[in-house]
């Protein structure tokens, strides 16, 4: 059994083409030896936003605070807020944006361990 606090987990940017303004902390990984899944939680500054991208891997989310968007493969916006879920199947082609201006879009992304 593990037990952690997400203000103890190490806060690290996120450096890939395409994304502004993001920080990531893998709360749960295969370092703790997790048979499926990685827990990561994502923060998305006012403004930031994930690349619009694809993968051949699912992730299940659940929206912590703030407000943001998941943008399809048109670039239609849907919104999500506190206590919403979302389900990206593979390959969907998505994007995450936070859509206000003046508070942090934080939500947590489920994926296979292998992706982490």
């Amino acid at each position: 059994m593990i037990i952690r606090k997400l203000a103890d987990v190490e806060i690290t940017g996120v450096d890939l083409d395409g994304v502004k303004g993001i920080t990531k902390q893998l709360v749960l990984g295969s370092k703790d030896g997790v048979p499926n899944f990685s827990i990561r939680v994502f923060t998305l500054e006012p403004g930031g936003h994930s690349p619009h991208h694809t993968h051949e891997v699912e992730h299940l989310n659940i929206i912590l605070s703030g407000q943001g968007a998941l943008m399809d493969e048109d670039g239609q916006a849907n919104a999500l807020v506190a206590g919403d879920f979302s389900f990206v199947a593979p390959n969907d082609v998505h994007q995450f944006r936070n859509t206000s201006e003046t508070e942090n879009f934080v939500f947590v992304c489920a994926v296979p361990k292998e992706y982490e």
